[in-house]
């Protein structure tokens, strides 16, 4: 097992971007089960807390060393509003991170702890830029994607998936990825518009999330609007299936803190959070019964269905039409 350097071990993760804060903990998660050469499938201790619900007790035993000389990570969540009691066992942690330990400190840049960000960069954290993007930066957000993926692109295939998806990261990432699977990265302006006809307003997440909500009649018109761009019926099929599943794992877990929750689900506490707000209104059984119609969708959508239009319509009024309101 190797041990990461002073350096390594501790991450300030800066920006309020969603997307690029989840990259950013994945990316860390990622080389530290490389470095420690976890298997595949095997446990890697994540432990995840509010930062300002960092107390002396719980933070010296979440960086107390391993007994079995075990990697771990960190992170340390919504840095930014942490109280100075808080913030000075922050610091004081992440001066000397014992071996094996990598911190992750999540700060959105501002509130009362900004201070924080210039002691910990002064420390040595590694900073991984995470804040919003300018409508102006989106092109060069595409542009690499393309290049982390592997595929060279022409500025007008840049320019027509940023018309046709919107300024939605996670969708922009997701379209990136699904374009260079499904044409094996020869991608061009004709590929991209069979996908993403028209400025995008609509799309399977927004289909997905009226569903879940139990707006019938609201997931139908964004889903015909959806199918009318021309939008592929496995993304709307995939859509569905993560909202379903999402309260299928968060149903379970109850009310609880979704930042505490978060290592436990496998999932963003934003998405548990989400997640929360619908599950009221769903029962084990309806859950049950929306699983079964999203698996069927799933052969329906990949050649199972005689009219594809009609399966992805049907399923997604019947998953809208089991919530309770």
């Amino acid at each position: 097992m190797s041990t990461p350097t002073q350096l390594e071990q501790l991450h300030l993760v800066l920006g309020d971007e969603e997307f690029l804060v989840e990259r950013a903990v994945a990316h860390v998660v990622g080389q530290v089960r490389a470095s420690a050469n976890v298997a595949a499938g095997a446990d890697l201790p994540v432990n995840r807390l509010r930062a300002g619900d960092a107390g002396a007790a719980e933070l010296a035993e979440l960086l107390s060393p391993s007994l079995f000389a075990e990697d771990r990570v960190v992170v340390l969540e919504a840095a930014a509003e942490a109280g100075k009691d808080a913030v000075a066992l922050v610091l004081d942690a992440a001066g000397d991170p014992p071996p094996g330990v990598v911190l992750v400190v999540l700060h959105s840049g501002g509130g009362r702890a900004k201070a924080m960000t210039g002691a910990l960069e002064k420390l040595g954290a590694v900073v991984h830029p995470c804040a919003k993007l300018k409508s102006g930066e989106l092109i060069g957000f595409i542009r690499g994607e393309f290049r982390t993926l592997g595929v060279r692109v022409s500025p007008d295939v840049v320019q027509s998936v940023f018309e046709g998806v919107g300024s939605n990261l996670r969708e922009l990432a997701a379209a990136c990825s699904q374009l260079t699977a499904d044409t094996g990265g020869k991608i061009d302006v004709a590929a991209v518009q069979r996908y993403y006809s028209g400025k995008a307003e609509v799309s399977g997440f927004d289909v997905a999330d009226k569903a879940v909500a139990g707006d019938t009649a609201g997931a139908i018109e964004a889903l015909r609007w959806a199918m009318l761009r021309g939008v592929p019926h496995v993304l709307l099929a995939d859509a569905l299936a993560d909202a379903v599943h999402s309260i299928a794992r968060v149903a379970p877990a109850g009310r609880g803190d979704p930042f505490r929750m978060a290592s436990e689900l496998g999932m963003p506490p934003w998405k548990i959070k989400k997640a929360q707000a619908l599950a009221k209104g769903w029962t084990p059984t309806s859950v049950g019964e929306a699983l079964r119609i999203i698996a069927a969708l799933n052969a329906d959508v990949k050649g199972a269905a005689a009219d594809a239009d009609y399966a992805v319509e049907s399923a997604v009024g019947r998953v809208s039409r089991l919530r309770q309101i």
